[in-house]
């Protein structure tokens, strides 16, 4: 199955992310968000964050959960390449992620992401899919 693919928008990057399940696909799409921002193939798993975020709605939780992975780049310059996301009720998302700390010898930076938007947001827990548009 694929991962991701990327949509057309006139200004900013959008993506549809799948997986199995809808947990896969939310961690899909940070992994779709990580590929925009770094070449993802260098990147080791050496350091690992666990946290969880809370959403009013599904949208919402991806909203925020995007959101939190870009905190994580802006503040610590961690870059993330794997994510293991429960989904608990009430829209509550709980995780651990894997990558490791920017390196400019070793990591080429691509796109500035500047944040998950609520533009075109769609969760579909039918399809296991996930749409985002990030501003870049």
């Amino acid at each position: 199955m694929k991962r991701y693919k990327f949509i057309e928008h006139t200004a900013d990057i959008g993506l549809i992310a799948y997986g199995n399940t809808l947990a896969e696909a939310f961690g899909n799409a940070a992994y779709g968000m990580f590929s925009i921002i770094a070449e993802l193939d260098n990147v080791k798993e050496t350091e690992s964050r666990r946290f969880e975020v809370n959403g009013n709605d599904p949208e919402g939780l991806l909203f925020e959960w995007l959101n939190h992975l870009l905190y994580y780049f802006d503040v610590d310059m961690l870059l993330f390449r794997r994510f293991e996301v429960s989904i608990l009720p009430e829209n509550r998302l709980k995780t651990i992620c894997y990558g490791e700390k920017y390196d400019p010898l070793r990591h080429r930076l691509k796109t500035g992401v500047k944040s998950a938007t609520y533009h075109m947001l769609k969760v579909d827990s039918e399809k296991n899919e996930v749409q985002v548009i990030f501003d870049v």
